[in-house]
C-alpha cells in the first residue's frame, strides 16, 4: 500500500474529470482532515471544484467507496481469518436547519442520518478497510414502528443486519483462502439474521452478541437458564477501555459454552428450520466495588469445545470495540458532523471521502502498534518515506527503510509547521 489516493485509482464517477477531481479532493482532505472543506482546499477555486464534485447524481457514496472496497478485498486475501464488523452510528445535523433529506434520530426534535458500515480487520485488530456502507433516515412519526410484529423484514431498519451478513457471505464464497467472520452487537440479535441468511458450506462464520437471553430453544428450554447451569470452561482477563463516562479498568471473566438448537420463528408463508448454534456466557463473578458486572451472551455457528476456542471467540468479539474508535476518529477527527452540504445526496459522497481517511488514520496507527519494528516500505513507497525523512529529519535518507513506528511518529511534524517546504507537505498529503 502506498498513497491514500491509490484507494481511488479505479474510481468511476461517469467522467474522467470527476475521477481526477475525486483523487485531488481526497488528497486535500486527507492532508487536513480536522478542518472544513474550504480550509482544507486552501483556495476558492479548489473549494468550488470539490463542492461541484458532489452535485452530479452519478457521484454517490457507493461509487466513491467502490474502489476502496476493492482494495480492501485484496488486502483480505493476505490473511487466513478476517473479522467483518458492523455497527450503526448517528450523525447529528439538528443545527443545520437548511439541510434537506434528513430525518429524526432518537427524538423527533433531533435530525440527522444513520451510518451502518461493514469494516474488515484482522484478529490482531489491524483495520483493512471498508467493505460496505448502508445509510438510512427515519420518516417523521416513525419512531417505535421497528418493533411492530406485523411489519415485513424488508420494511424494518433491522434488515441492514441481514443484508450486511448476506454481503459478507457472498464475499466469503469468493475468498477460498480467507475465512470471514461476521460480528454484530446486540442490535443484530434477530432470528431473521440466523434463518434468512444461513451459512453455506464455504460461506462466512458469524458471532453475535445476544439481546434476547430468554429466547426459546427447540427442546422447549430457554437459553439463559441452560447457560447458567453449564460448567465454567475457562477464565480470561483483559483491559476494558473507557466508555460512556466510565474509566478504563481490568476485567476478569469466566466463560461457559453450550451447543444448543434455536427454535425457528414462525412464518405464515413457509416453515423454517431450527438453527444449531454455540452459545457462550462470559460473566464477571467479582466486579470491582461500584461497578456493574460485565456479562455477555454470544451466539456463533462455530463449535467451541476447548478453552482456547472459547478465548478466541471472546477475543474476536472484543475486536468489535475497534469500530467505536473508528466512529470517534470520523466524528472528532474528521468532524463529519460539521459538513455543511444542503442535501443528503451531496452529504453522503462527502462522508465516503472522510470514511476512507478515517480508516487510513487508524490503519497506520494500529499497524504501527502491532508491528512497530517492521520496515515502513510495505506501507509507504520509497519516494514517499525518503521525501518525508529528508524534510523532517533534515538529512539524507538511510539506505535501509526506517521502521513503521518511526515513520508514524515523524509524519505529523511538518503538518503543524507551516514554514516547511511545499514539497514535504505535498508528500504528506498523499500518505496521511
Amino acid at each position: 500500500m502506498s498513497a491514500l489516493a491509490d484507494e481511488l485509482t479505479a474510481i468511476d464517477l461517469g467522467a474522467q474529470r470527476r475521477d481526477r477531481r475525486a483523487e485531488q479532493g481526497l488528497e486535500a482532505l486527507g492532508d487536513k482532515p480536522t478542518v472544513r472543506i474550504p480550509a482544507a482546499c486552501g483556495g476558492w477555486g479548489e473549494t468550488k471544484a470539490v463542492y461541484r464534485l458532489f452535485d452530479p447524481p452519478e457521484v454517490t457514496a457507493e461509487r466513491v467507496l467502490a474502489p476502496h472496497s476493492a482494495c480492501t478485498v485484496e488486502r483480505l486475501r493476505e490473511h487466513p481469518r478476517v473479522l467483518c464488523v458492523q455497527d450503526t452510528t448517528e450523525l447529528d445535523s439538528t443545527t443545520k436547519k437548511e439541510s434537506a433529506g434528513l430525518g429524526p434520530l432518537n427524538y423527533e426534535t433531533r435530525r440527522g442520518i444513520y451510518l451502518h458500515p461493514t469494516r474488515a480487520l484482522t484478529p490482531e485488530r489491524v483495520p483493512l478497510g471498508l467493505l460496505d456502507l448502508h445509510t438510512f433516515t427515519r420518516e417523521p412519526g416513525s419512531l417505535g414502528l421497528e418493533k411492530d410484529p406485523g411489519r415485513a423484514l424488508e420494511e424494518k431498519e433491522s434488515v441492514r443486519w441481514v443484508d450486511g451478513f448476506a454481503l459478507v457471505n457472498e464475499l466469503a464464497e469468493q475468498l477460498t483462502d480467507t475465512r470471514l467472520t461476521y460480528l454484530g452487537d446486540r442490535e443484530s440479535d434477530s432470528s431473521d439474521l440466523f434463518v434468512e441468511a444461513p451459512c453455506p458450506e464455504h460461506g462466512a462464520d458469524w458471532l453475535v452478541r445476544v439481546q434476547h437471553q430468554e429466547r426459546l430453544l427447540a427442546d422447549g428450554r430457554k437459553l439463559r437458564p441452560v447457560l447458567d447451569a453449564a460448567p465454567v470452561l475457562t477464565e480470561v482477563t483483559f483491559d476494558k477501555p473507557a466508555s460512556n463516562g466510565r474509566p478504563a479498568r481490568t476485567v476478569h471473566q469466566h466463560i461457559k459454552a453450550v451447543r444448543v438448537t434455536m427454535k425457528a420463528p414462525s412464518r405464515p408463508d413457509r416453515t423454517l428450520a431450527d438453527v444449531p448454534v454455540t452459545a457462550l456466557l462470559a460473566f464477571e463473578p467479582n466486579p470491582p466495588a461500584g461497578e456493574d458486572p460485565l456479562v455477555w451472551v454470544l451466539l456463533t455457528n462455530l463449535l467451541v469445545e476447548t478453552p482456547q476456542q472459547a478465548i478466541e471467540k471472546l477475543s474476536w468479539y472484543l475486536c468489535r470495540w475497534q469500530i467505536e474508535g473508528y466512529f470517534k476518529v470520523l466524528k472528532s477527527g474528521c468532524r463529519v458532523e460539521q459538513l455543511q452540504l444542503e442535501t443528503r445526496a451531496r452529504l453522503e459522497p462527502a462522508l465516503a471521502f472522510s470514511m476512507i481517511i478515517a480508516w487510513r488514520v487508524l490503519y497506520l496507527t494500529m499497524l504501527g502498534r502491532e508491528c512497530p519494528e517492521m520496515p515502513c516500505n510495505p506501507v509507504f513507497a520509497d519516494e514517499e518515506w525518503k521525501a518525508v525523512y529528508l524534510v523532517t529529519q533534515r538529512e539524507s535518507p538511510p539506505e535501509k527503510p526506517p521502521s513503521l513506528d518511526t515513520m508514524v511518529r515523524i509524519i505529523p511534524l511538518p503538518i503543524s509547521q507551516r514554514g516547511q517546504k511545499r514539497q514535504g507537505l505535498d508528500t504528506l498529503s498523499r500518505i496521511c
